[in-house]
C-alpha cells in the first residue's frame, strides 16, 4: 500500500514522477501529491482520488524541475483529504516528507512539537514526523533525518527534500521496501521497482534503518548509529514489457492467461526428471535440516493462506511430516510451542506483508529455521528469512493475486516433491509426479482457450448478489480462493465452505436466488460432492459446476458446467482454480466494477 518515487537528474522531473506514481497505482490509493524544486524553492501539489486528478491540477504548471518526490497514499491516519496527502510541509515550509507505514509513537512526539510551538494542519503521522525533521534540522539534512527517526518506532519508508539542499534527497526505510535506482547522472528511489524498470535495472535495496543521500551522481549509505554502509547494486531481472498490459482490457486478465507460463517459470530448471526428484538452490544451505524436520507451520495471509492450505494437504499427503497452516496475522499472538524440528515457512508474494514479516520475526525468536517464499527479489522477508525459494512468476499488479497464487502453488509441489522422496515416494512415484506436473501448464492453456464459455456464464451469474463455493479435500482451499476472487473485485458476498459443513449451517441459506458454485472434479471425492449437489437441487439452489471433461453426469445434475481437463488428483487445484479467476473477473466486468484497483484493497499490506 501507498507508493514512493523520487529523482534527481538532468530531465524533467515531473513526467518521471507521474509516470512512476500511475506504475504504483495498483498498490491501492486514495490521493496523491508531488513536491519539486523549482527556482530556489519547493513547490507541492496535492489532490484527492486518481493520479488523473493530480495531472489535471499540474497541466497549467510548465515546471522544468530536475528533481523532486511524490507519493500515492493510503488512508491509515486521517481520512483521504488533500490536507491529509503527501508530501507534507514543516510549518516554514522549507522541509517536504513522503511516507509510508506508521509511526507507532506519534501522538507523544506531537505532544513535545505542540509544547516547542509547532503546529499541524493534518491528521497524519506523517506531518509529526515532517515536523520533527524540521526541529532536527541546522543545515544538514542527512543528519537531521537521522536524529529525527532515533526518535520513532513504527515502520516507515520515506523521502526527505529541504528548499536549503536542492539536488539532494535523504530516503530511509524499517520495516517498508525502498529501492535506489542508478543510471549515469541521475538516480530515482521507489518503494517498487515496477516505477523504476522503464528507467535502469540497476538498483541497490536499502534495509531496515538504513539512510541513504542522493544526489544526481552518487548514493552515500549509512546507518542510525552514523556507519557507512555498503550495498552491491543488484540487476532486475525483467523489463517494463512484463509490467504492461499489453492488449488486454485489464492487468488482472492478463495475468490469469499468465498462468501457464508462471507455474512453468516456478518449475524451470528445478524438476530432475530422471531421479523423480527436484532441485531447489535457494534452500541449499539448509537443506539438511530441511528434510529432517518433523513438523512445518506455514505462515501467510489471503491468497497466499489458501496456497498454504493446499501445500498441507499434498505434503501430509506426500510425507509423514505434520503440517499446520497459520494465518500470520494470529500467528504472534499465540502462546508458541516450537520444538526443535520445526519449520516455519511465510509465504507473500510481495515479500513485505506486515503482519506475515511479523510472524517471521517471532518464530526466529523462537529459534526455529524460518524459510521465505515470495515473488519480489530483495523483499524483506526474503532477506530476513535464513534461505527459501523464489516464484519467479514476475510482476504481479492487479491487486487480486491469480498468477502469484498458481506460483505459489507450484512451489509448494515441488517442496512436497522433495520431501516426498525422502520419505516413502519411490522412484517410480517421484518420476510420475514429475510427468504429471510438467503436463499442468498444458492443460491450464485449454482451460483459458475456452473463456468465452466462462464469460458467457458470467453474464448469467453476475444477477445474483450472494453465492457458496463448496469443495472437498484439495478443492476446499480452492473454495476458499474462489469466493475471496469474487468478493475482492466484485464486491459480492460469497462464502468458501468445505462442503462436508454445508450441511452444518450454510444450507439454511440456499434458495432460488443463491447460486452455489459446485468443485467437483471426478476425484476421490466425486460421490460425496454428487451427494452435495443434490441436496441443493431438491431446495432449488442454482448450480454451476466446475468438473471433469465429459462428465455427463455432472452435466445433468448441474444447472450450468465449466469443464476442466482431467489430471491425476493431487494436481486438481490447478485446473479448477482457473474458471473460479476467470468468473469473478467477468462478473466483476459486468457490474462495472474496478477490477485492478478495487476499493479498499491495496496489493502490499506494509501495516498490521
Amino acid at each position: 500500500m501507498c507508493g514512493i518515487i523520487c529523482y534527481l537528474g538532468k530531465r524533467s522531473a515531473v513526467p518521471i514522477l507521474l509516470d512512476g506514481l500511475r506504475r504504483l497505482e495498483y498498490r491501492g490509493y486514495d490521493s496523491s501529491g508531488i513536491a519539486v524544486f523549482n527556482n530556489g524553492s519547493i513547490d507541492r501539489v496535492r489532490a484527492v482520488g486518481k493520479i488523473r486528478q493530480l495531472e489535471d491540477k499540474l497541466d497549467n504548471q510548465g515546471w522544468q524541475t530536475s528533481g523532486g518526490i511524490a507519493h500515492t497514499r493510503w488512508a491509515t491516519h486521517g481520512a483521504p483529504t488533500e490536507s491529509n496527502a503527501h508530501p507534507h510541509a514543516d510549518n516554514s515550509g522549507r522541509i517536504f516528507l513522503i511516507h509510508n507505514g506508521i509511526i507507532e509513537n506519534y501522538q507523544q512526539i506531537k505532544d513535545r512539537l505542540l509544547d516547542k510551538g509547532y503546529h499541524f494542519d493534518s491528521e497524519t503521522d506523517t506531518e509529526v514526523l515532517t515536523q520533527l525533521v524540521a526541529d532536527c534540522y541546522d543545515g544538514d539534512l542527512g543528519q537531521a533525518v537521522t536524529q529525527a527517526l532515533r526518535q520513532v518506532r513504527g515502520a516507515f519508508g520515506i523521502a526527505v527534500i529541504s528548499r536549503d539542499e536542492p539536488g539532494k534527497i535523504v530516503v530511509a526505510r524499517r520495516g517498508s521496501p525502498l529501492i535506489i535506482g542508478i543510471r549515469d547522472g541521475e538516480i530515482f528511489a521507489a518503494s517498487d521497482v515496477a516505477a523504476l524498470v522503464s528507467h535502469t535495472k540497476k538498483v541497490v535495496y536499502l534495509e531496515d534503518n538504513d539512510i541513504a543521500v542522493l544526489t544526481p551522481d552518487q548514493h552515500d549509505i549509512f546507518n542510525l548509529d552514523d556507519a557507512d554502509i555498503r550495498r552491491q547494486p543488484e540487476t532486475v531481472d525483467w523489463d517494463v514489457d512484463a509490467a504492461e498490459k499489453q492488449g488486454f482490457p485489464h492487468f488482472m486478465l492478463k495475468e490469469i492467461f499468465e498462468q501457464p507460463q508462471a507455474v512453468q517459470n516456478a518449475m524451470r530448471g528445478r524438476l530432475i526428471e530422471d531421479e523423480g526428484t527436484v532441485k531447489l538452490g535457494g534452500l541449499q544451505p539448509v537443506l539438511k535440516r530441511f528434510l529432517n524436520m518433523d513438523r512445518l507451520i506455514v505462515v501467510s495471509c489471503g491468497t497466499s493462506y489458501y496456497a498454504g492450505l493446499i501445500g498441507r494437504c499434498i505434503i501430509e499427503h506426500m510425507t509423514e511430516i505434520g503440517v499446520d497452516v497459520d494465518l500470520a496475522s494470529e500467528f504472534r499472538y499465540r502462546r508458541l510451542n516450537l520444538k526443535p524440528g520445526t519449520v516455519v515457512l511465510a509465504i507473500s508474494q510481495s515479500g513485505e506483508t506486515a503482519d506475515t514479516l511479523a510472524a517471521v520475526r517471532e518464530a526466529k525468536r523462537k529459534g526455529v529455521l524460518v524459510l521465505g517464499m515470495v515473488n519480489v527479489v530483495g523483499s524483506n522477508i526474503a532477506r530476513e528469512t535464513a534461505a527459501g525459494v523464489y516464484n519467479h512468476a514476475g510482476p504481479e499488479i492487479g491487486v487480486a493475486s491469480t498468477k502469484a497464487f498458481t506460483s505459489q502453488m507450484a512451489v509448494l509441489y515441488l517442496l512436497c516433491l522433495l520431501l516426498g522422496r525422502r520419505h516413502r515416494m519411490s522412484l517410480a512415484e517421484g518420476q510420475q509426479f514429475v510427468e504429471t506436473f510438467r503436463s499442468v501448464p498444458e492443460k491450464m492453456e485449454r482451460i483459458l482457450q475456452r473463456a468465452d464459455r466462462i464469460e458467457s456464464l458470467a453474464h448469467k451469474y453476475s444477477r445474483y448478489s450472494n453465492y457458496l463455493f463448496l469443495g472437498r479435500q484439495l478443492n476446499y482451499p480452492v473454495a476458499l480462493e474462489g469466493a475471496l476472487k469474487l468478493k475482492e473485485i466484485s464486491y459480492r458476498h460469497a462464502e468458501g465452505y468445505a462442503a462436508g459443513e454445508m450441511k452444518h449451517g450454510p444450507i439454511a441459506l440456499i434458495d432460488q436466488d443463491f447460486p452455489t458454485i459446485c468443485i467437483a472434479p471426478r476425484d476421490s471425492s466425486y460421490e460425496k460432492m454428487i451427494s452435495n449437489i443434490q441436496e441443493i437441487k431438491a431446495r432449488k439452489g442454482p448450480i454451476l459446476g466446475i468438473v471433469s471433461e465429459g462428465d455427463s453426469r455432472m452435466r445433468d445434475l448441474c444447472d450450468d458446467v465449466i469443464e476442466v481437463p482431467q489430471i491425476d488428483d493431487l494436481f486438481t487445484p490447478f485446473m479448477t482454480v482457473v474458471p473460479l479467476q476467470l468468473l469473478a473477473y467477468y462478473i466483476a466486468r459486468e457490474n462495472g466494477c474496478e477490477i485492478d484497483q478495487p476499493r479498499n484493497l491495496a496489493k502490499s499490506v506494509t501495516v498490521e
